[in-house]
């Protein structure tokens, strides 16, 4: 349990930063809710009666490290990340004090590995990027069906979504990321990140029981070709996303998340199924549960508990497979994530 520790929560106030204030206060920790909009802040405040807020501003250094002075750690909820996250790194290099951050952003995650990582290993501490449902839920299913491999030929991470309604940080997010690639897509192949201007092939996914065959976009490219390659041998790295989920997305006037329970998700549920292969074997995991913005809290704050109780592997820039122990990590999920793993796929 948290033990009454405080955790900064910057964008406390966003649709994921809801989710993560109440699994720390679920877990027993004390969020410290920041963000740049006092009166969000204050709004938020009132429906967590005790909680501090303290208004700071990723454009100003002074502010963040008032804001996060007392915190033992900090989850950064805010995007675009790539406007926040060297900041609020900088600010808890300056603290002291591990990050987590819930980018989904594929250049963001570049520039947090290829800026911090000597620096935070230097400093003995842990900065944990895309520690969230894109990127950080893929890394740990491939890390796991890895197991004893050392190395593999590919790895294909399969998204079935019912739906995706995006968040308006999502959308943000989605249009600095594309302006970044010049409008290109990215893919990861050969061992290393390709930009290209082709078309994105569609193709059917064997998604486990109940979902079954789904039509996919395939070189749907999410956070994971940045996760994965940063700690595994595998040079070709290949996301899905379901068809109906990416025309959500991209539909003029996307609705976002309605809530649908007590906890606030939405009634959108989702399978992540992983394909590892190597040679001519096959492991395979798959992960299911309910709300992807929903699920990225208990993944990031169980992070956040792993690194404060000693439970890590790694210091420095490292993502979710790497400083955690993967299977222990996703058990550890259950309540929130059910785990699928098919009789004789393992090699």
């Amino acid at each position: 349990m948290g033990s009454g520790r405080i955790v900064a929560v910057y964008g406390a106030y966003g649709h994921t930063g809801r989710f993560v204030v109440a699994e720390l206060r679920e877990r027993g920790h004390v969020p410290l809710l920041l963000g740049r909009d006092r009166d969000k802040l204050l709004a938020l405040a009132q429906a967590h009666p005790g909680l501090e807020t303290r208004q700071a501003s990723a454009g100003d250094p002074a502010s963040l490290d008032r804001a996060l002075d007392g915190a033992v750690a900090v989850v950064n909820c805010a995007g675009p990340f790539a406007s926040t996250a060297a900041p609020l790194i900088e600010a808890a290099l300056r603290a002291g004090i591990p990050y987590v951050d819930v980018a989904a952003e594929i250049e963001a995650n570049l520039d947090t590995f290829a800026h911090f990582a000597e620096r935070a290993g230097a400093a003995g501490t842990v900065v944990v990027p895309a520690m969230a449902f894109y990127g950080g839920l893929g890394d740990l299913l491939v890390t796991t069906a890895m197991g004893d491999w050392t190395a593999a030929d590919e790895a294909h991470i399969a998204y079935g979504l019912s739906s995706w309604h995006p968040t308006a940080g999502t959308l943000a997010s989605g249009v600095v990321s594309g302006r970044r690639r010049g409008g290109r897509r990215v893919r990861y192949t050969g061992g290393r990140l390709e930009y290209h201007d082709d078309a994105l092939p569609s193709l059917e996914w064997p998604f486990p029981a109940p979902l079954g065959s789904q039509s996919v976009i395939g070189e749907f490219t999410m956070a994971d070709v940045v996760t994965v390659p940063s700690h595994l041998a595998i040079p070709e790295v290949r996301t899905y996303m379901t068809a109906r989920a990416a025309a959500d997305l991209s539909a003029p006037g996307a609705p976002a998340p309605a809530a649908v329970d007590g906890r606030g998700r939405s009634a959108q549920t989702f399978v992540v199924d992983v394909v590892v292969r190597s040679g001519g074997a096959e492991r395979r995991v798959a992960a299911a549960g309910q709300d992807i913005y929903a699920i990225s809290a208990p993944l990031a704050v169980e992070a956040v508990d792993r690194i404060l109780t000693g439970r890590t592997r790694t210091t420095g820039v490292a993502s979710a497979g790497a400083v955690f122990d993967a299977p222990d990590f996703l058990r550890a999920l259950s309540p929130r994530l059910s785990l699928h793993v098919p009789l004789g796929t393992r090699g």
